[in-house]
């Protein structure tokens, strides 16, 4: 099967990355939630549950015969919220997307409760349908810049892959100190050019977060991206229409896209932080 370039794709790697460094603020978020919108718009499969580009160290949990299709970014859930109890707690996935990684975290590590918020209207319906008969679950429509929560009302925030459309990073992170309860953990992972990832650290220390674990995981998730790479474009192919399906390649990172390039060769990092509000 063929693999689209970089240059049919729209942009070489280089560009990519420092478009997403340099544009401004206010324009990447409108940017981003217009293409939200657009992916939530162009497909209402249920199918179609989750919209990150997979973790696989070897490590990941066992699962269910219904989850195990999705496995590889089940995995980067699972990751993200290691060594992290959420049993009986209160729970908020920012940037919840379309649901799958919430829905499954519900139901395997039962929290009393876990709120998704998203920016999406489009994939909050889809969410609030999908998963309705999940008791401990919910969506709700929300900018992670102001979230719609009072003061130390969740015991855990984590965040998977969704801060890099965040025209202001520092307001998020403000908004997840504000929320959470002393004591209370953040679980962060996510993708910056490589300088930009280089700061996040005091970023985060600079809001009040205590920093308890860090890694680099962009091999795990190269790994991943090359294990589903065919399936990916076999997924795309059969359901996403034409007009947008370039668009859908470079989204899901498929081998020769500047997201995919840019892990390669470096220009592009790939981090968790578990952090702790003191």
């Amino acid at each position: 099967m063929r693999v689209a370039s970089p240059k049919k794709m729209g942009l070489p790697a280089r560009t990519f990355v420092t478009l997403l460094r340099l544009a401004p603020s206010g324009i990447q978020n409108r940017m981003w939630k217009w293409w939200y919108q657009k992916m939530a718009n162009a497909n209402d499969d249920r199918e179609f549950r989750f919209m990150n580009y997979g973790f696989e160290d070897g490590k990941g949990p066992e699962l269910e015969a219904e989850d195990e299709p999705n496995r590889m970014f089940i995995q980067l859930y699972s990751m993200n919220i290691r060594g992290v109890e959420l049993e009986g707690k209160q729970v908020l996935e920012v940037g919840s997307g379309r649901g799958g990684g919430a829905s499954w975290i519900a139901k395997t590590h039962k929290p009393a409760k876990l709120t998704g918020v998203d920016f999406s209207a489009k994939a909050v319906g889809h969410c609030q349908r999908w998963y309705a008969d999940q008791t401990n679950l919910e969506f709700i429509e929300g900018n992670a810049q102001d979230l719609p929560f009072d003061d130390a009302s969740f015991d855990v925030v984590y965040n998977v892959e969704s801060s890099h459309c965040y025209g202001d990073m520092g307001a998020f992170v403000e908004q997840a100190f504000r929320i959470l309860k002393p004591g209370g953990m953040f679980c962060w992972t996510d993708l910056r050019d490589t300088k930009t990832m280089e700061t996040l650290p005091s970023l985060f220390e600079s809001k009040g977060f205590e920093i308890v674990e860090s890694a680099d995981v962009a091999q795990e998730v190269i790994r991943a991206l090359d294990e589903i790479n065919e399936t990916k474009m076999k997924a795309i192919e059969e359901k996403v229409p034409n007009s947008v399906r370039r668009s859908f390649e470079t989204f899901a990172g498929i081998k020769g896209t500047p997201v995919y390039e840019g892990f390669v060769s470096g220009l592009m990092a790939y981090h968790r932080h578990l952090m702790r509000k003191p």
